[in-house]
């Protein structure tokens, strides 16, 4: 019973769980952002009218996701100061600066631009008005760097000194935490990977009305936009994830070692990756695993013969830097996070590839199975990056700032189990409810499908009917 209602644990499934909820909304905004301006864009240059109704169509989805990320937003921040105060009383000089540009500049252009478009339908010029949806974009883009900037110092903490009167890390150059190595390689894979999920929405919701022979005009365009948007960022997605696992390599040798399971260092031959392993429980013994040789040692450093450190070895050199403590994170949870992350990104390159394939030249694929998979590109899309996220984090364990600060220490000193156990359960309650009513409004939303045009009695363009904007 001790255990059940220990703060410590508690207190990191909350944050875990309402984080990853936010988290969900978070990428589908970024990349909606984008997506709806592109296809204003297209309407604005072009006058095709099928892209101003999926503007306004995929614009109503982007519009219900953006509401519930500010709401899940505001209330994962309460958590600082309810659970995590001795973490929030040590980080607060340094995360103060970024999470200040957020809100005060990144979140300001999302907040004014994104309420000029809403209201600006019919009032601005239509290049003006397509100026405004871009900038919202470019905000939400913004918003991403200055919060990975910050997180990348809990993985990487650059740009400090610690005041050991105060015990707290103090800030003393905000362009080199803003150019933290761990930041500049995560932001353009994060972004790619937005991407991803906006164009696995874009492709399952087209996909839907297809299948079923609604809406072709719009939803084919639609459709291979979200194909070819998927293969490119997908692409981006692998480059970039490429060199933040330098980076992560060059900071956290733990975290890779723990990917890979990794107990011995290897080189050249010995350093696989094996795509599938079965072990003990605890991860230590191997019993069967289907290998690629030199592998992690080109995923490590781009060479076939270079050394990757064991989680062995690594323990030894914290154990002599840090003291005595345990400081690999829970394995199984690194080693699986890590494959089905890369795993489902490259099934979804793989299903933009086949639908380009089965849709050329005009064609509409008749098998129903062909549809279901496209259908589910979203929903796995999302899955894709949410375990990337897992992995991101909980591959630092114990720390909950890499080597200056362990998780144990960061939570709250006086806060009790219960207390948090109440405000977990709360939670749970609620952010349940809001995925009700968000799935019901996107689902409403798709089924429902892009309003029909109607003419506008005072100008030649046709505009969108019964508009919920």
């Amino acid at each position: 019973m001790d255990q059940l209602l220990d703060p410590l644990i508690l207190a990191r499934w909350q944050f875990g769980l309402t984080t990853l909820y936010h988290f969900l909304f978070v990428p589908l905004t970024i990349g909606m952002a984008t997506t709806v301006a592109i296809f204003q864009t297209a309407w604005v240059r072009t006058g095709k009218t099928h892209y101003l109704q999926l503007t306004h169509f995929y614009g109503k989805i982007f519009l219900i996701n953006f509401a519930m990320g500010v709401v899940t937003g505001i209330v994962q921040e309460f958590q600082f100061g309810m659970n995590w105060s001795d973490y929030s009383r040590f980080v607060g000089d340094v995360f103060g600066a970024p999470l200040a540009l957020e809100a005060l500049l990144a979140f300001f252009l999302e907040a004014t631009f994104i309420g000029l478009w809403i209201f600006g339908w019919d009032r601005l010029p239509a290049k003006l008005h397509l100026a405004t949806i871009w900038i919202t974009a470019a905000g939400t883009i913004g918003s991403a760097y200055f919060i990975i900037a910050a997180n990348a110092f809990m993985q990487n903490p650059v740009a400090y000194t610690i005041n050991e009167s105060k015990g707290r890390a103090e800030l003393t150059s905000l362009g080199e935490l803003l150019a933290n190595p761990i930041a500049l390689a995560a932001f353009p894979h994060t972004i790619f990977a937005c991407f991803m999920v906006s164009a696995g929405l874009v492709i399952s919701v087209a996909a839907w009305h297809l299948a079923r022979n609604q809406n072709i005009e719009m939803m084919r365009p639609a459709l291979k936009f979200g194909l070819w948007t998927m293969i490119v960022a997908g692409a981006g997605t692998t480059l970039m994830g490429d060199q933040l696992s330098l980076a992560m390599v060059d900071a956290q040798p733990m975290k890779m070692a723990a990917a890979e399971a990794l107990y011995s260092t290897a080189s050249g031959a010995e350093a696989s990756f094996s795509v599938f392993t079965l072990g003990t429980p605890d991860g230590v013994h191997e019993l069967f695993s289907i290998r690629v040789p030199y592998l992690l040692s080109i995923l490590s450093t781009h060479s076939l013969t270079g050394t990757v450190e064991g989680i062995n070895d690594i323990q030894a050199q914290y154990q002599a830097l840090y003291g005595p403590g345990d400081y690999s994170p829970i394995i199984w949870v690194t080693y699986w996070s890590f494959r089905w992350m890369i795993g489902l990104g490259m099934l979804h390159i793989l299903v933009a590839v086949v639908g380009l394939w089965l849709t050329r030249g005009g064609r509409m694929p008749q098998s129903r199975w062909v549809w279901k998979a496209a259908i589910w590109s979203f929903p796995a899309s999302l899955l894709a990056m949410s375990v990337g996220w897992i992995f991101t984090e909980m591959g630092r364990q114990p720390w909950l700032v890499f080597g200056l600060l362990t998780t144990e220490d960061g939570v709250s000193p006086g806060v009790s189990g219960i207390s948090v156990l109440i405000s977990l359960l709360v939670f749970t309650i609620v952010y349940g409810s809001l995925a009700v009513v968000e799935f019901r409004l996107i689902v409403r939303a798709v089924q429902k499908g892009p309003d029909p045009l109607e003419a506008d009695e005072d100008s030649e363009e046709p505009r969108v009917r019964a508009a919920v904007y």
